[in-house]
């Protein structure tokens, strides 16, 4: 079963009643006033499935999640960690991203809700702010009860045979009914005056309210305080109203009413209440600044376009563009944020090199078909060339004019609209955006002058990624050529080994490995990692293996080859240390001998599949006291075993303890077939460390011993 959202009220089926206990339990249980829950969707995504104390449309841009963003919804399901934010300075130091676009004082709870491994989304508590007071202990336990609670039901309706997952709309839980307050005295009141609750429906109004709207009491009851008086729906008074639901402090502001009645001024008072507000209508003076600085009315905060989203969600694509390092993760943080806030459904995004546009992201159109624009020449009429060499956007607001301004371009569709902007970068030409939309549709001044700005944010983003690329690049084929070509093959022994470069936020690190094969016929087994990345981290590593490699070739015992690396690095002062593991190991007879300097454990798995996590004594990492013992542990590798050395990139995650990713390493290898052991490497890699995402390197060098004295 998939639970479906219905913002007319709750819905009748199990889920959206247990999701409606859970709400209005932790809200009230933890002094909130305003609560919903996130739930898993069929996409990489939390959907809003309950809504208590907050006016749905004010929040529409909140209502989707992506699990991959900065934000404390996100991270509570990622991490399966809870996130408490007791005020805005905390929620600013930790989440930028958030504050930019809801700038308010408020406090906030994340638990997320979970059973077992099945994670079904995130609990949420608005309350006021307790600046400088963390979450209390009693506060964060009825937290984590009623997530409990509620994962437990979701969880018995899951073994059911109702999968629960979420599509549309939040259902709203309805508020308590506020006070009406005293009629008599309010009627003799000039001002209008309406009691409006949490969710934004007009519970009360005074007589002069009916005469200012226009409408009966008893139609204007339960209306939308917006759909009642549009011209409060206007995008210049939205953060008002976002303030007092949120914060709790008083807004007053002036009000510009009617199209037809321009010169009307209001003042307009708000004063929140935990059940909802009480707003003040009244007569005002023009004010003094410039009565055209006021937005024009708009078409209320329930209109289909999501203005919320578009206000707010370039400054998050602005703050998000500075976190994103390579051209890969800049367009990607242009499909989230860009497309959303504007409602376009297509994005392509060109770049220049020498003079030609190279395609380097595509999304949303027909497969195939933007190849043939791929590498077109700077003097081609095309507008995503002209935009580019004329430094000017182009706004086409229907697919016929976009046709008649370049008649026989081929067009991915009939009915839409375009935007092209430029690519430029401290005026550098850098390439070219195209923005795709499935409607015709206009392009207002303030539109264009915002695209415009951001086309300027992206050109510097996409500059300072391929200036990133180019340098990793260069530390890449720097480490390709450190790392040995190929490992000795000896009798008795197979040895396999595999390297992968990290891909998220940064460049390429100092991991190595190698094998060698010493006079006396033994076989060194040696994994490293050095701290840090790019070229430095890379080069130091070089160093390290070539001076491992000479003490080992020279008759030096472990203790020796390790305490010897460690001066020389001491020596060498990179300002780096690194962790080793070196293992001396005899084919014939399994006797092997291993350091270790602040490496992680190796692993052993037996012919009986039996897998063991190895307890060497270790020492300090090297590059730091150059007193520092190495002691040898002895150990021996029986025939049909396989010895497993690796880097803490396999292993360790953000967020996640790195004992759990030695387990789940070891549990891999256990469970692994009899197999070639380059299938069995290449299972680790994929079920231990196989994510397209990762933050740091992985090594990994596998010694399975096929032979020699039982």
């Amino acid at each position: 079963m998939t639970a479906r959202g219905d913002s007319s009220g709750p819905a009748p089926d199990a889920t959206a009643q247990a999701l409606t206990r859970a709400t209005a339990s932790a809200v009230e249980a933890v002094g909130g006033y305003a609560g919903g829950v996130y739930l898993r969707s069929r996409t990489e995504e939390l959907l809003l499935a309950t809504l208590l104390g907050l006016p749905g449309p004010l929040f529409k841009a909140w209502w989707r999640m992506q699990v991959n963003r900065p934000y404390p919804v996100a991270e509570a399901y990622r991490s399966g960690q809870a996130v408490h934010l007791p005020d805005a300075e905390a929620a600013m130091r930790r989440f930028p991203q958030l504050m930019a676009g809801l700038p308010f004082p408020f406090g906030s709870l994340f638990e997320p809700v979970t059973a077992g491994s099945e994670r079904f989304g995130v609990l949420m508590v608005l309350r006021p702010a307790t600046p400088g007071v963390p979450v209390g202990t009693a506060d964060r336990e009825r937290m984590r009860e009623a997530a409990a609670a509620l994962a437990r039901e979701l969880a018995a309706l899951t073994a059911a045979g109702a999968p629960v997952l979420w599509e549309g709309d939040p259902v709203y839980v309805p508020p308590p009914e506020p006070a009406g307050g005293v009629r008599a005295a309010v009627d003799r009141l000039a001002q209008a005056v309406l009691s409006v609750d949490r969710q934004g429906r007009i519970r009360f109004a005074n007589a002069a309210a009916a005469t200012l709207l226009g409408i009966g009491e008893a139609r204007l009851l339960g209306q939308v305080l917006w759909e009642a008086a549009p011209w409060l729906g206007n995008r210049a008074h939205e953060d008002h109203f976002r303030a007092v639901f949120l914060s709790g402090v008083a807004a007053h502001f002036p009000v510009r009413r009617g199209r037809h009645r321009p010169r009307e001024w209001l003042s307009v008072d708000l004063y929140p209440g935990s059940d909802g507000l009480t707003v003040l209508i009244g007569s005002a003076e023009q004010p003094e600044y410039a009565p055209e600085s006021v937005a024009q009315p708009g078409t209320g905060l329930g209109s289909v376009a999501d203005r919320a989203s578009a206000l707010y969600r370039p400054v998050a694509l602005a703050i998000a563009l500075t976190e994103a390092v390579t051209a890969r993760q800049v367009s990607a943080v242009v499909t989230e944020e860009l497309l959303p806030a504007f409602g376009g459904r297509q994005l392509a995004i060109y770049m220049l090199d020498e003079r030609h546009l190279y395609l380097a992201w595509e999304t949303g159109f027909p497969r195939g078909f933007l190849d043939k624009f791929d590498g077109v020449s700077l003097d081609t009429e095309l507008p995503g060339v002209q935009t580019l060499t004329s430094g000017r956007p182009l706004f086409f607001e229907s697919m016929e004019k976009l046709a008649a301004a370049y008649p026989g371009i081929s067009l991915d569709a009939h009915v839409g609209a375009r935007a092209f902007l430029p690519l430029i970068a401290s005026g550098r030409p850098v390439g070219s955006c195209i923005l795709g939309f499935d409607a015709p549709r206009g392009f207002s001044p303030e539109e264009r002058t915002v695209l415009t700005a951001l086309a300027g944010l992206i050109a510097q983003a996409l500059e300072r990624a391929k200036r990133y690329d180019n340098e990793a690049a260069r530390a890449r084929g720097l480490q390709s050529a450190l790392l040995p070509h190929r490992l000795p093959v000896r009798e008795h022994v197979d040895t396999v080994a595999r390297y992968l470069p990290g891909t998220v936020g940064m460049d390429v690190g100092g991991d190595w490995y190698d094998v060698i094969e010493t006079d006396d016929g033994l076989l060194a087994l040696i994994i490293g990692d050095v701290q840090g990345h790019g070229v430095a981290a890379a080069a130091t590593m070089g160093q390290l293996r070539s001076a491992v490699r000479a003490f080992a070739l020279s008759g030096s015992t472990p203790q020796e080859v390790m305490s010897g690396t460690n001066r020389l690095l001491i020596d060498l002062d990179p300002g780096q240390f690194a962790s080793c593991c070196y293992v001396l190991f005899d084919p014939v007879s399994g006797d092997a001998r291993a350091v270790r300097a602040g490496h992680p454990q190796p692993l052993l798995r037996h012919a009986d599949g039996r897998t063991e996590v190895l307890d060497l004594a270790g020492g300090v990492v090297l590059g730091i006291d150059p007193e520092a013992t190495y002691p040898v542990t002895e150990l021996r590798l029986p025939p049909g075993s396989v010895f497993a050395l690796y880097t803490d990139g396999l292993v360790e995650k953000p967020g996640t303890d790195i004992d759990v990713g030695v387990e789940r390493l070891r549990a891999a290898l256990a469970s692994a077939r009899p197999a070639p052991l380059t299938e069995t490497a290449d299972r680790l890699i994929a079920e231990a460390g196989g994510s397209t995402d990762r933050p740091d390197d992985i090594a990994l060098l596998l010694a399975s011993r096929t032979g020699g004295d039982p």
